[in-house]
């Protein structure tokens, strides 16, 4: 099925003047399409959404522990059995004895800022998606693409382009990056018949996000 047959109107491919890069977007459908393809638009985004996985468990982990020391530390005290395993005396006796101005005491409350700053910014920064989301105006049908499957499409277009010998392209967040070796000195020409296919194809793949591209062409000796 083609884009035209499920949104009724043709895909628009834009390309700003300047000849710095490009950007594709999708046409506007009919006002009762678009809250459909919204909210179907929003399900494939949630869907390939990068998860922190890997530091989310370690936190968890080391969070877990320390709450069973401190179950541990504190039943037995009710108990009249104290563990100790954590020096209270030594701790509390070096903490009054310590000032504010200490360097080791700069120094640990540094690192452990640090810390924080770096599972804060782990948290708010996202990863690199496993799946690029694809269009499919259903919000219970999850369509992705892997992103070298995406690069792949997109450099075997570029090299459709006559003069284009080989392309490479790659995504970086929101911006596809195209180096394409030609022949003949016409670099400006070459780099825009290049922008076009790259573009025309990034539509009719359907993507839900917007991409920009970027074009760098290389003379092929």
């Amino acid at each position: 099925m083609t884009a035209e047959e499920r949104f009724g109107q043709p895909e628009v491919c834009e390309v700003p003047g300047g000849g710095g890069g490009g950007a594709y977007r999708a046409s506007a459908g009919p006002p009762h399409d678009r809250s459909a393809d919204r909210a179907a638009d929003r399900a494939a985004m949630r869907a390939f959404r990068p998860q922190r996985r890997i530091p989310a468990i370690v936190v968890a982990l080391l969070l877990a522990l320390l709450s069973l020391l401190v179950a541990a530390e504190t039943i037995s005290a009710l108990l009249g059995r104290p563990l100790r395993w954590i020096p209270y005396d030594r701790m509390l006796g070096w903490a009054a004895s310590t000032l504010w101005s200490n360097p080791l005491f700069l120094l640990g409350s540094a690192i452990v800022t640090l810390i924080g700053l770096a599972l804060l910014l782990t948290a708010l920064v996202p990863g690199r998606p496993s799946m690029v989301p694809v269009r499919s105006g259903d919000p219970d049908v999850i369509i992705g693409l892997r992103p070298k499957s995406v690069t792949r499409a997109l450099e075997h277009a570029a090299e459709q382009v006559p003069g284009v010998r080989s392309a490479r392209a790659r995504m970086h967040g929101h911006t596809v990056a195209v180096t394409s070796a030609g022949f003949g000195p016409d670099g400006e020409r070459y780099g825009e018949a290049v922008r076009g296919a790259v573009l025309s194809r990034l539509a009719a793949l359907d993507l839900v996000e917007p991409y920009r591209v970027d074009v760098n062409v290389k003379e092929h000796r």
